[in-house]
């Protein structure tokens, strides 16, 4: 896709921006001028991330948190609101991945999965919102395919993604009038570590070339942001072109 548009002068936030898509995304937006704030659980690869993109004459700030920890949400909203003041962008990305058939998925992985995948993120959104409110913000939830239908022996997790899309739809009717725009991307397997680990436990050969990349769910993502304010993008399903699994 062709260069567009620019995120100059906005601040942003990426939750699971340790590694992977939320890694991706993160230079993504720091690459059209954003002040990214990374947020995720492992403070050595964010500052890694940070120190990139700073070298690369950008913009990155550390903001370790735990999605499962209110505690760990409420002082990355005050790290943002202090430091920056406001904030123009959320992507919400980072997450947790479980899959097993119902008769033997533990009841404990499902707790976690609710906490990181839904909870945790709702929580961040309900503290971001009045400043996203205030600059026209956009948030971007970055969602599964299995946000749409539920294959079998995923029912925990994609619970959590229908739960994830039920929000964002709620969401942008509530706020859509206030100029805040709201996009779902619904992804099939991404060439991630989590990914790979997903096939290994599957019994399956791990293609990463043969799956979405990172940097195209990056380049959907940031190109959905620089729309005109005249457009708004509500949902968008990315698989990969072949399909190895």
């Amino acid at each position: 896709m062709p260069r567009v548009g620019t995120l100059k002068n906005h601040v942003a936030v990426a939750t699971g921006a340790s590694s992977g898509i939320g890694k991706a995304i993160a230079f993504a937006l720091a690459d059209l001028g954003a002040q990214v704030y990374l947020v995720g659980r492992r403070r050595d690869e964010l500052e890694t991330i940070a120190r990139q993109i700073r070298k690369s004459g950008g913009l990155g700030h550390v903001c370790r948190a735990d999605l499962t920890s209110d505690d760990d949400i409420r002082d990355a909203i005050q790290q943002v609101m202090g430091n920056a003041g406001h904030i123009d962008v959320l992507v919400l990305c980072g997450g947790a991945i479980s899959h097993g058939t119902l008769e033997h998925a533990s009841l404990s992985d499902f707790d976690m999965l609710y906490r990181t995948n839904v909870r945790g993120h709702y929580a961040l959104t309900q503290g971001f919102l009045s400043s996203l409110r205030e600059r026209k913000g956009q948030i971007v939830f970055i969602n599964s395919t299995t946000g749409l239908r539920s294959p079998v022996a995923t029912g925990q997790f994609s619970a959590t993604q229908h739960a994830f899309r039920a929000i964002a739809n709620s969401l942008r009717d509530e706020v859509n009038a206030d100029g805040i725009r709201v996009t779902s991307i619904y992804l099939g397997r991404v060439a991630t570590p989590r990914t790979e680990a997903l096939f290994q436990k599957e019994g399956k050969t791990y293609r990463p070339e043969l799956l979405l990349q990172p940097e195209d769910v990056a380049s959907v993502v940031t190109h959905s942001l620089c729309l005109p304010r005249t457009a708004e993008v509500t949902d968008i399903t990315l698989r990969c072109m072949l399909k190895s699994y």
